[in-house]
């Protein structure tokens, strides 16, 4: 819950002067809500990244006043949509359930889910992390055929790291994704090669060289290092470097 309109149209106008230009990584800004029009209305076609929203309603309209819906993110342009964030979980109390009819609802509506997963520090220091990723991704993605699981991205997210400056290191991070993929393989076979796994938890400039050197980990989901144009174009190039 960063930027009014104004400032993230302004970080947009930033960001499109010196973000890097390469056709060999994915770029996706997601704002809040509010400015997700502004931010449309500003979109050339020269633009590098996608626009995507932090949540959604699983119905397409109806008596739920505060919600936003699919095909309301759909009419601003949004190609994508975080689904089960923990802060989602943790504060909204949103429940497996409730994420895997988000995660319908994104699909139905031609959205591309990103399927946020990962364990508190109690569950870590319990030695669960593997049982929750595990039930928290197989309940949210309940229900999808091949074809549209091979549209979803995973984001592991450990909630321990999140905002609080102390990433995973990377070989806890990579022994997560390593899991998770080989779980997607179990569950739905070859497609799991394909899906996107992203770590999310105080990604900055200065780790995420280490973390997208790991083949296990495809990209990143960013939070506050993203707040400043600066920072996150650097971070855009670091994902570059990483795939030459």
């Amino acid at each position: 819950m960063h930027k009014t309109a104004k400032e993230a149209v302004g970080f947009v106008h930033e960001f499109r002067k010196i973000s890097p230009s390469s056709n060999t990584i994915d770029i996706l800004i997601v704002p809040p809500f509010v400015s997700l029009f502004a931010i449309s209305q500003t979109r050339t076609k020269n633009d590098r990244f996608a626009l995507g929203a932090q949540n959604l309603h699983w119905e397409p309209e109806g008596a739920y006043t505060g919600e936003v819906s699919g095909p309301m993110l759909k009419d601003l342009g949004c190609d994508y949509v975080i689904v089960g964030h923990s802060e989602r979980r943790r504060l909204f109390k949103e429940s497996n359930k409730d994420v895997n009819k988000k995660v319908k609802a994104a699909l139905t509506h031609d959205l591309l889910p990103i399927l946020c997963i990962g364990e508190t520090l109690e569950e870590r220091k319990a030695y669960k992390t593997q049982a929750i990723v595990k039930d928290q991704m197989i309940k949210g993605l309940t229900g999808l055929d091949i074809d549209n699981i091979s549209k979803i991205t995973i984001a592991y997210e450990p909630v321990w790291a999140i905002g609080t400056e102390h990433a995973a290191t990377v070989e806890q991070a990579e022994e997560v994704h390593a899991f998770i993929r080989k779980t997607l393989a179990a569950e739905w076979g070859q497609v799991a090669q394909d899906i996107r796994i992203l770590y999310g938890g105080s990604v900055s400039s200065q780790n995420a060289e280490a973390l997208f050197s790991c083949k296990e980990i495809d990209g990143g989901l960013v939070g506050k290092a993203c707040l400043d144009p600066a920072s996150f174009a650097k971070i855009c190039s670091l994902a570059i470097q990483s795939t030459q």
